[in-house]
């Protein structure tokens, strides 16, 4: 099933989103009462999702995030080895999220600001030292994410709070989807594309097949140091070939068997 959030003129809700993602405009969003950690209630209101705004598929408590997961992203940013810098924790606060087509705000004391195209995880329920075998079953679904970054910021910092917690620094979405079997997670593509003065560009193509931390020891390792919350988000790890975007380019992370997560980038 596939969930996400919704503004429309009733006021905003958690839908269930039906159709075929290639022709987003086209597909119909099912009002649900409540949110998407129980069997859906329908309110009988459905909507054209080109007629509604899509927003954020949730408002985490904490965006978790795990840097350092992908060797050749160490080596494109820190110039070291993944030998000698393992992967990391950190936290984005629920203010750098927003939604598809949200714009990036790049305030001006963030000189160097770039994409990082990533899949996420969304936490089901309330959770706490999960061991890595038993990781399915407190994962509501996985969405896509931007984690984005302000590396002049965060080499200058020497921690990454700044850096990547400035507000709308996390675009999330488009929606959540919950059916976590359909995923091969020993090799699913992840590509991210830059639209510069007009022209689109891969800049990431890679596969989670490269992540260090796989998924349950990612989880495990998270919640052996604090509780998970329902709608809580986990970022897996970027890949290589992030690089600087401006105002007036876009970034697009298309995941398959989720979609794509398109944003584009403004002076804030």
């Amino acid at each position: 099933m596939r969930f996400g959030r919704i503004a429309t003129p009733d006021g905003m809700t958690f839908a269930v989103i039906e159709g075929d993602v290639a022709d987003r405009n086209e597909m119909t969003a099912k009002a649900i009462v409540g949110t998407p950690f129980t069997e859906p209630e329908y309110t009988g209101k459905e909507y054209r999702l080109g007629d509604v705004k899509l927003l954020a598929p949730m408002l985490p408590s904490k965006v978790v995030a795990i840097g350092r997961n992908y060797a050749d992203h160490v080596a494109e940013v820190f110039q070291k080895s993944a030998d000698d810098l393992p992967p990391t924790l950190f936290i984005k606060p629920p203010t750098s999220v927003v939604g598809p087509d949200a714009a990036i705000k790049i305030p001006d004391f963030a000189t160097r600001v770039e994409f990082e195209g990533e899949l996420a995880v969304v936490i089901g329920r309330p959770c706490k030292n999960v061991k890595a075998e038993d990781w399915k079953s407190v994962v509501a679904g996985f969405t896509i994410v931007n984690d984005v970054s302000s590396r002049d910021l965060q080499f200058a910092d020497g921690q990454w709070a700044r850096a990547k917690g400035i507000d709308t620094f996390c675009p999330l979405g488009p929606w959540i989807e919950t059916d976590v079997d359909a995923f091969e997670l020993d090799d699913l593509p992840i590509k991210a594309h830059l639209t510069h003065e007009g022209v689109t560009t891969t800049k990431q193509d890679s596969n989670s097949n490269q992540m260090i931390m796989k998924m349950g020891e990612i989880i495990e390792f998270i919640t052996a140091s604090m509780t998970l919350l329902p709608g809580d988000v986990i970022c897996t790890g970027s890949p290589a070939g992030t690089e600087a975007m401006v105002p007036g380019d876009s970034i697009a992370v298309e995941v398959p068997g989720i979609g794509t997560l398109e944003n584009p980038v403004e002076r804030a």
